[in-house]
């Protein structure tokens, strides 16, 4: 695996290191002495599948409040996604600044999203299915998110030239600024 540092403080790209041959390819995709190396935490409470029908779907931008923070590592094993993280960590030096990645299963990146970190993504391509790994369970009374389209991060989406797909949960956030976190 190849780590590379985003701008955001805490945020990785992982690329996979892909043996190839006449059968396919084989790569480790998660080692816990890489993840404690950079930092990152590298407990696996648990895995969630995501599968997208149609191009356009937008899911997000989702955390969860303290003390129930949770880590994700977040893959594209199938079509492609526009994913996102935002820093909504206060005192973070990159506080409400964003950074976005294509992941797919044809180029194999990973984002892992730090706690405290909003996550969210917009489908690419029809029936995108993404795997994610958990730093902690999912506890709903501190589900929290921010709007997609909030002018507090001004997101730069990809069009989403047949129409956005979003859940009415996701579109009813209200504006980040002057919220409790």
């Amino acid at each position: 695996m190849r780590f590379e540092q985003t701008v955001l403080a805490g945020a990785w790209v992982i690329e996979l290191d892909r043996l190839e041959d006449e059968r396919g390819w084989f790569a480790r995709c998660f080692d816990v002495d890489e993840f404690q190396m950079r930092g990152m935490n590298p407990v696996v409470a648990q895995c969630n599948l995501s599968f997208n029908r149609r191009k356009g779907t937008l899911r997000g931008l989702h955390y969860q409040a303290e003390p129930h923070e949770e880590t994700k590592l977040v893959r594209c094993v199938r079509g492609a996604i526009f994913d996102v993280a935002v820093d909504l960590r206060p005192g973070s030096e990159t506080f409400c600044h964003w950074v976005a990645f294509e992941l797919s299963a044809g180029n194999g990146l990973a984002l892992y999203v730090p706690a405290g970190v909003a996550h969210g993504f917009q489908t690419l391509t029809d029936e995108a299915e993404v795997s994610y790994q958990m730093g902690g369970s999912y506890v709903p009374e501190a589900a929290r998110g921010v709007r997609w389209d909030d002018p507090a991060f001004a997101i730069d989406w990809p069009p989403a030239i047949e129409g956005r797909i979003i859940s009415e949960r996701d579109s009813a956030f209200p504006d980040f600024a002057g919220r409790e976190q």
